[in-house]
């Protein structure tokens, strides 16, 4: 992701989630936050670059973070989250990540779906997580070493 990239990304969100992060947060997160990486998806065939997806992640040593994964309304169910996810995947085992934890709403069963297929699994319950509505958050968690003995991606 680069600085031209933050007003899509933040497009985005606000059509994505109920409360969206700030651009100053994305830009927090791209500039000045070391543990940060931030990737976006691209729209293949049309003219000009169109950012159509992003996922964020902290990069904690053994331990990395998925801090915010959408897609754009319009370009869902083509496989683009599931690219962003192996994406941080990837980068996230490279850097030496043993684990990768993310939250996901209760109520995005697509989301907890794609998490499972990988293999991302829940491990605990965050009570009233979600400040618009207090809904609680599952917190999922996928293990490097428990992927590395199942099929890539969690498909059977």
């Amino acid at each position: 992701m680069t600085e031209a990239d933050i007003p899509a990304v933040v497009a985005i969100d606000r059509r994505s989630f109920p409360v969206p992060w700030s651009e100053r947060s994305y830009r927090f997160e791209l500039l000045e936050n070391p543990a940060a990486l931030l990737l976006v998806a691209e729209a293949t065939g049309d003219p000009g670059r169109l950012v159509v997806g992003y996922v964020g992640l902290w990069l904690l040593g053994e331990e990395a973070h998925i801090s915010t994964l959408a897609v754009d309304p319009g370009y869902r169910r083509r496989g683009i989250g599931r690219q962003l996810l192996q994406a941080a995947l990837d980068r996230a085992t490279a850097a030496g990540a043993q684990a990768v934890t993310l939250e996901v709403r209760v109520s995005n069963a697509p989301a907890i779906a794609l998490y499972r297929s990988f293999g991302f699994r829940q491990v605990g319950v965050r009570r009233g997580y979600y400040r618009d509505n207090r809904e609680d958050a599952l917190l999922m968690t996928w293990y490097r070493e428990e992927a590395a003995q199942e099929p890539r991606g969690g498909e059977r």
